[in-house]
Parts: C-alpha cells; sequence; structure tokens
C-alpha cells in the first residue's frame, strides 16, 4: 500500500506498507511479519527523501538491483545463504533513510538505525550508504554496510527469530558466526546493456568481526574475522520480444582467519532461466539452479550446498528446478 499528499510547493508526505509471502507456502515473508517487506513514512521534495521506518538498506539499493534476480533465476539466485543481502533478504528496523533525487544520472542515499536499545546506541546499531550512476547503456553501483550485533540487529529482526538466534542458526554458510560483533558489507556492481542484451558484473565483500564478542553464542571458542569474497557474472537477452533468457554464474570464497575456525570454503552456482511473456503484466518462467560446496564452512564441519531459499542438502551438491505464473500489478 502507497500513499502520497501532495503539500505544494514539490513536498509530499509519503508511506508505505509492503508484504510479501511465499509461493511455496503461503507464510509471510521475511520472518511472519504482517508488513516485513517495508513499512514507513516521510517526506519527499526537491532535494530527497527522508523516510523513518522498516526499511531496505543500501546494498539492496545500489548493489542488489544489478545482480541475478527474479527475471533469470528467479529469488533462488542469492549468494550463499544471501550472506551479502543482494538478494534483499534482510531489512534494517528503526531506520531512518534518506534517499537522493537523480543528478544527471548520479544519485545516493544512507540508511541510519540506532538500534532501539535505551542507554546503549552503540549494540544494535546499523549503518550504510551507497551511490548509483545511470546514463544510457551504463549502469554503475557501490555501497557499504555496517551492523553492530548482527545476529540480533540485522538477521534477527523477524517476530520468527529465536531468542538466541535469527535466520544466521539455519543456515551453515555462517551460523558458526553469529558470534560476531560487527558485520561489514562492502560491494560493487556494473551493467550494460547493447541491443536486446544486458550483461553485469557484481562484487562483495563480507567480513564477520571480533568473533566470540557473544560468548553464549560462540560454542567452539571462535576468534579474530571471517571473509568472504563473492563475484558474479550474469546475462540476459530477449531472442524475441515477447522471450527472455537469462543466465548467471556467482563464485564465493570464504577464508576463515580465526582461532579455532575451519579452513576455507568455496561455493560456486550456475543458474539459468526464461520467461515467456503472455502480456506486459503477465509471464510464465521456468528456472534450473545448482550449487556446488567445497572445503569446511562455518560450523567447522564439510560444507554442504546451501542455496538460499532452500533448506541446505545433506551433500556438498543441489540442484533445483522451479515454473511458475507471474503477474505483476
Amino acid at each position: 500500500m502507497l500513499g502520497k499528499e501532495d503539500l505544494g510547493g514539490g513536498y509530499k508526505v509519503v508511506f508505505l506498507l509492503e508484504s510479501g509471502f511465499s509461493a511455496a507456502n503461503g507464510t509471510l515473508v521475511p520472518g511472519g511479519a504482517e508488513f516485513g517487506r517495508q513499512a514507513h513514512v516521510g517526506l519527499s521534495g526537491p532535494a530527497g527523501t527522508v523516510t523513518l521506518g522498516r526499511q531496505y538498506d543500501s546494498i539492496v539499493d545500489y548493489v542488489g538491483v544489478m545482480k541475478a534476480g527474479g527475471d533469470t533465476a528467479d529469488g533462488y539466485a542469492g549468494h550463499p545463504g544471501d550472506l551479502d543481502n543482494t538478494g534483499n533478504s534482510y531489512r534494517v528496523n528503526n531506520a531512518i533513510k534518506y534517499t537522493s533525487t537523480d543528478y544527471r544520472g548520479i544519485s545516493f542515499g544512507g540508511v541510519f538505525s540506532p538500534g532501539g536499545i535505551a542507554g546503549d546506541s552503540q549494540r544494535n546499531r546499523i549503518y550504510s550508504f551507497g551511490v548509483g550512476y545511470k546514463q544510457g547503456a551504463l549502469a554503475l553501483g557501490a555501497a557499504y554496510l555496517v551492523a553492530r550485533n548482527p545476529n540480533f540487529s540485522y538477521y534477527g529482526n523477524n517476530p520468527v527469530s529465536s531468542v538466541t538466534g535469527s535466520n544466521m542458526a539455519s543456515i551453515p554458510v555462517y551460523s558458526g558466526y553469529a558470534s560476531a560483533q560487527t558485520l561489514q558489507t562492502a560491494g560493487a556492481a556494473a551493467a550494460y546493456t547493447f541491443g536486446n542484451a544486458t550483461a553485469g558484473l557484481v562484487y562483495t565483500n563480507v567480513q564477520f568481526s571480533n568473533l566470540g564478542s557473544n560468548t553464549a553464542l560462540n560454542p567452539r571458542g571462535l576468534s579474530g574475522k571471517a571473509v568472504f569474497n563473492t563475484l558474479e557474472a550474469n546475462f540476459r537477452i530477449l531472442p524475441i520480444p515477447a522471450m527472455m533468457v537469462g543466465t548467471s554464474y556467482a563464485y564465493t570464497r570464504g577464508s576463515q582467519a580465526t582461532s579455532g575456525g575451519a579452513g576455507g570454503v568455496t561455493y560456486q552456482q550456475l543458474n539459468v532461466g526464461t520467461e515467456y511473456f503472455l502480456s506486459k503484466r503477465t509471464g510464465v518462467y521456468a528456472v534450473v539452479f545448482g550449487q556446488h560446496a567445497s572445503g569446511r564452512d562455518s560450523t567447522g564441519g564439510n560444507a554442504v550446498a546451501a542455496v538460499y531459499g532452500l533448506t541446505p542438502s545433506s551433500s556438498d551438491t543441489q540442484v533445483a528446478a522451479t515454473v511458475g505464473l507471474r503477474h505483476k500489478f
């Protein structure tokens, strides 16, 4: 539900309530919240828009928009466990967000959440900022995010989150790093359109720092930090006006520079998808995707494939396919 009230002079009051549900089982997503995707109110004017509430962070706004997504691999194209949030799985609560107007193709913005802990503005604080450029065939984006106590502030801010642990607990890619004091994510992306085709590159660096700061969530006695680097290449083309074909490949390398930690881990995922447009708003699609894992993951065990949105595999390989009918309102 989107609302705008014109105040005159180029200013408007705006609000947005955005809900989502799983096509697989009908449950509210993310995390069982009625308006869990976004819920905010704000003021827009000639210099930009300021909004308050539950909102997307800058990684989503400026980097995630150029990764493979619903048009080429459905929601399963997220990097392992969507660790960098380029798949838009996580939101920021109690956020103050600024989004600029477009200045000759350049836009920028930032998000700040004081954390909501009385007397302690540091513990659950989150901030991010980013910049984007779009002119003609070229699009560029870069963003940076820092979340303190991410197990609760970032991964665990939904109604279904447990007392000890959020979505991290079920994702072996990084569940072993729930004790981290700080999450840092940096990313950059580029896309270029030529004719009826678009090619893109996305790079992200994710760091879980000061492991062991929460001893209750550190049964293996980890310390130091864990670092993940991901590189994705994607491509899509319309061979005919009524049909889109796309593919993407993502390579993620994790190096656990920790005391008591595991060795390095690697995830590789390939996605291939196509959609046939029945009209401007309705299409049928089919997607095939597969992931292979190697090395030792955050739990200290042999890495298992973990396509985001699916239950992690019991082996190092996971392959699946989905077909559907999509209608855009």
